[in-house]
């Protein structure tokens, strides 16, 4: 049986985000999640508010996460 966190984690390694209306495709999950933990660790103001957005909807697991209203 799989632990709930392995039920969590996405199937591919693969995500895009869209930070600041730029287009990034990353190969490895866990990458993208350290860099915009980081970049919100050390952004003030709105570029805080774009980093934790997208960092939210990794945590979630999300393969396409974006920083912008729809």
């Amino acid at each position: 049986m799989l632990a709930i966190s392995e039920l969590a984690m996405p199937r591919t390694r693969k995500v895009i985000t869209v930070y600041n209306g730029k287009r990034e495709v990353w190969t490895d999950y866990e990458e993208a999640k350290a860099y915009f933990l980081e970049l919100m660790m050390t952004a003030e103001g709105e570029e805080h508010d774009r980093a934790e957005c997208i960092y939210i909807q990794l945590m979630h697991g999300l393969s396409e996460c974006s920083d912008e209203d729809e």
